[in-house]
This record gives C-alpha cells, structure tokens and sequence, in this order.
C-alpha cells in the first residue's frame, strides 16, 4: 500500500502522454495526406524566423496591448511548468520537492519565488483576455464563424490556465514545510491564512492541489489536440516551413509555364516528345477541391491556426462587408481535414468517398473571389500562416478545372487572348485616344 500513490501516479502519467502521442501521431497523419512540398531551401533564414516569431513572438508584439499580453502568459505558462519535471520525479519516486536535495535552498527558493510571481502576472493576462473576449466583445471575436464551439473553446482555455495557476499557488501556501523555509513565497506567504493552521487539514489540501494540478497539466496537454491552442505546439514547425519567397510571389505550375513557353517559340514543334528528364508532365488536377489536392505545408497551417482574427481584421474585403474571412478559410480546411481522418479511421486506414469536399460544401466561390490578393492576412498572422495560398489553390481549380471564373474575368481573359491587353480594343485602335 505504501507504494499505491506512486502506482496510480504512474499509471495516470502513462495514459496521458499515451493518449497525446496517439493524438499527435493521427495529427501528423493527416498533415501527410496533403502533397509533399520541397522546403529545404534558406534554412538559416527558416530558423531565424523560428526564433523570431514562434520564440520571440515578433509579430505578437505589434499589437501592443494583446501582444504584451500573449507574451506573459506564452512565458509565465511555459516557465512555471518547468516544475511539472519536479513534480513528475516526485510522482513516480515517492520524494518531496526534490528540487531542495538537488539545489541549494536559496536557489530553489528564487526559482520557486519567480514561478509564483509569473503565476499571478499569467493570472492578470488571463482575466484581462477574458475581459475583452466577454465583456468588451472585440468585433474580431464576434464573427460568425466564432459561434458556437470556436467562441466556448478560447474561454475553455482561459479557465485551465485560471485553475492551473491558482493550484500552483495553493499547493505552495498549504505545504507546511515549504513555508517555514521563508524562500520562495513570495506570493503563497500571503495565501497561507486563508488555509488555516491545522497540519492535517493543509497537509489534505496540498496533496489536493498537487493531484490536480499535474491531472489538469495532463489533460490540458490532450485537450490541445481538439483546440485551437494547438498552435503551443505547432507554430515552432509553421514558422520553420513558412513561405521565405517574397509576398507578392505567386507560385507557377511547371507543366503551364512550358505550355506557354512552347506558345511562343516560332521555332518549337508542339509534336515533339519531351527531352529525356524533363518535368513536363501535368498534373492530375489543376488546383485543389478538397484539403488533399493541398500540400502539407498548407494542412499545417490549418491545423496551426489560433483563431485570433487579426488576418480577419486587417482584410479589406472583409471590412467593405464581403463574405470573405481568412480565418474561416482556415478553420474550414482545419474542420474538413479532420473530417477526413475519421473518415480514414472508420474505413480502417482508406478513405472513403463522403460526396463532400471543401470547395463548396465547407468554402464558397463567393468567399474565394472576394480576395483582393493583397497579402494582408498574411502578413498580420502572428505564426506565418498563409490562407492566400489555399485560397489561390482553389480559384485554380475553379478556373483550370471547372472554368468557373466570374464574367468580369472571363472577360479579360478573353480580351488578353483576342486583343494582348485586358481591355476590349482592337491593338490598332489603342492610340485613337489621342485624336480626340
């Protein structure tokens, strides 16, 4: 019996970390269904962007109010949990803050005492996000596309961090001998009175706090699979494979561009069989319906995305009262690609023809022709997300595979091909401006 606590804490810690990392490996999974993508090109500009905006959060910061925010709880959160390796040793070997037998009281107790300082800052952040989320209703948070789960979600992971933090306090200000060191409570010193001073009682509640706070650490390390917060994990990877071209770069389909080429070469036989080794072959499809004719990068990025809105903000056709809203672009293939691995799941390993896909049933022509192509999604998003490149992938497949393009550009592509210039005159008649 003297050995059960330890049994049962090891057994919680296995079923936790063994669910995450089924959860992750269905993740990883479904990120492959996408089409590779070559991104081994500019790695130290690739790991200069990790630094910068995943560790650094550059991009948070510009806005300051929200970034600074962000940027206490990204630290306090990560740092506090440091303790969770004091914990886990405690857990499994029976010990009691081993941290003491390892470091000299002093040193523990200046890092115990920053731990319970960045606690009550992180606690701060998070009753101000909720503020602004609840009570102030910023519009970025009010889209339709925010309704229902999306909306409960971002609160659902302001009341763990609430509750993780308070536990961190309470297990320090109800441990006994913890307190009477004097180093390190800083905070719980002034908690302790509220807990009274019967031994057993203390003694009962500290055991509590510390039972949940790591069962709430575990279950909140799952929870972020099913969350928005995904991104804890996944904007280090999303920012190392996050497009280094220039913004304004849209992407060539090789078999198109020779096609072209081969237009316009007086002297090209368009009989003549490809050069051994060349990649002229065309692709299936041209474009992309659904979340697998995307490439993983992009799958990524979905899966990346924190639904902070501020690619929502800053896009014009979404604030002249157009359909388009690039975090739904997002959340929709994120939505979908999750669809398709229960699909995959329930059909054991192969995917079944649902009838569905996301050009239609989840993201409208409407909503994609509203994009002005400007690049200011992507440059707002905090984590290197790029919703104009699926949103270019599909209008592809629209015009490529569908010839679904809107009459105005049909027009001009008609005009381009007739007349060499988008607008509907004649190239001899192009200079009779200047006769009247």
């Amino acid at each position: 019996m003297e050995y059960l606590p330890n049994i049962l804490f090891a057994i919680i810690l296995v079923l936790g970390i063994g669910y995450f990392a089924r959860n992750i490996k269905k993740l990883i999974r479904n990120i492959k269904l996408g089409q590779e993508v070559d991104a081994s090109d500019n790695k130290s500009l690739r790991w200069k962007n990790v630094i910068n905006i995943a560790l650094g959060q550059s991009k948070m910061v510009k806005r300051p109010v929200s970034g600074f925010l962000h940027v206490i709880v990204y630290v306090g959160f990560i740092i506090i949990n440091i303790e969770v390796l004091e914990i886990i040793i405690d857990g499994l070997f029976g010990t009691h803050r081993i941290g003491l037998k390892l470091l000299p009281e002093s040193v523990y107790g200046f890092l115990i005492g920053a731990f319970e300082i960045l606690a009550v800052l992180v606690l701060v952040s998070v009753i101000a996000f909720w503020i602004r989320r609840n009570v102030i209703k910023l519009k970025r948070f009010l889209s339709s596309e925010m309704k229902g789960w999306p909306k409960s979600d971002g609160n659902i992971i302001l009341y763990f961090e609430v509750v993780l933090m308070c536990l961190f306090l309470v297990m320090n200000a109800t441990d006994t001998s913890f307190q009477n060191l004097g180093h390190g409570n800083v905070i719980s010193q002034f908690i302790a009175p509220w807990f009274g001073d019967n031994p057993d009682t203390l003694h009962m509640i500290e055991r509590t706090a510390w039972w949940l706070h790591i069962v709430g650490i575990l279950i909140f390390l799952n929870y972020l699979y099913f969350s928005k917060h995904l991104h804890i994990l996944l904007a280090f990877p999303n920012t190392y494979y996050g497009s280094v071209e220039p913004k304004g770069k849209l992407n060539n389909l090789e078999a198109v561009t020779n096609e072209v080429k081969l237009m316009m070469d007086p002297n090209a036989d368009p009989f003549a069989a490809p050069a051994e080794g060349a990649e002229e072959e065309a692709p299936a499809k041209f474009g992309a319906s659904d979340v697998m004719d995307l490439n993983q990068i992009q799958l990524l990025n979905a899966y990346t995305c924190t639904e902070c809105g501020r690619c929502t903000s800053a896009c014009p056709a979404n604030l002249t009262g157009k359909k388009l809203s690039p975090r739904k672009i997002m959340m929709d293939t994120r939505d979908r690609l999750e669809e398709v691995g229960k699909n995959i799941d329930a059909n054991k390993g192969e995917f079944k023809d649902d009838g569905k896909q996301l050009l239609g049933d989840y993201i409208t022509n409407e909503e994609l022709w509203a994009c002005t192509t400007c690049n200011a999604c992507v440059e707002e998003c905090p984590v290197s997300i790029n919703p104009l490149s699926i949103i270019l992938e599909m209008r592809r497949y629209l015009v490529m595979e569908q010839s679904a393009a809107p009459m105005e550009l049909n027009n001009m592509m008609t005009n381009i091909e007739n007349n060499g210039a988008p607008w509907p005159y004649n190239q001899m008649d192009r200079l009779n401006w200047k006769d009247e």
